[in-house]
């Protein structure tokens, strides 16, 4: 929970600070962003989990 709290509070700085700047935000597009990032993540989760059944499959 530590480093959840530490990278929102960073992610908050570094936003701020970009539009202090009045820089593009370092992000992709809102939803579309936010969806792709998390499909990324469970995909990378999912294959962690069949991983070890596929190893054994193709055995």
């Amino acid at each position: 929970m530590k480093l959840v709290l530490l990278s929102l509070v960073t992610g908050f700085f570094v936003g701020f600070l970009f539009a202090l700047f009045r820089l593009p935000i370092p992000a992709p597009p809102a939803l579309a962003g936010i969806t792709g990032i998390v499909g990324i993540y469970l995909g990378f989760k999912v294959f962690e989990q069949v991983s070890p059944w596929l190893q054994s499959f193709g055995k």
